[in-house]
C-alpha cells in the first residue's frame, strides 16, 4: 500500500511513536480497522479538502489482505482511496495518542 505522510504526520509519528514510520502507520491502521468494527467507529474523513498536500515521505507499506480489504471497503463507503484513508488513520491515531498523553509527559 502506498503511504504518503505530510510533515505534520511524520513529526507526530516520530515524536509519539518513534522514528520508524512504518511501525507507526501499522499501529494507526490496526487501531483504525479495530474501531471500524467497534461500537465507537473512528471519525470519517472530512468532506472538504485543503487541496493536495506535498508529502514529506512516500513509501510502500506491506499490509495483510484482511486489513487491505477493510480499508478498501471503508474507502469506497467514504468516497476516497485506501491510501488517503490510511493517512487519515494516522492523523486520528496521533490525535488520540496526544489526547491520552498527560501534559507532564508531553
Amino acid at each position: 500500500m502506498k503511504i504518503s505522510l505530510g510533515t505534520f504526520a511524520c513529526m507526530g509519528v516520530e515524536a509519539h511513536l518513534g522514528s520508524d514510520l512504518a511501525i507507526g502507520v501499522r499501529e494507526a491502521l490496526a487501531e483504525y480497522t479495530r474501531r471500524l468494527a467497534s461500537e465507537s467507529p473512528p471519525l470519517a474523513m472530512p468532506r472538504f479538502s485543503a487541496g493536495p498536500v506535498r508529502p514529506a515521505k512516500d513509501f510502500d507499506l506491506p499490509i495483510d489482505e484482511e486489513t487491505w480489504e477493510v480499508l478498501e471497503r471503508e474507502a469506497a463507503r467514504q468516497g476516497t482511496t485506501a491510501s488517503e484513508l490510511a493517512t487519515h488513520s494516522v492523523l486520528l491515531y496521533l490525535a488520540e495518542v496526544d489526547r491520552l498523553t498527560p501534559l507532564s509527559a508531553a
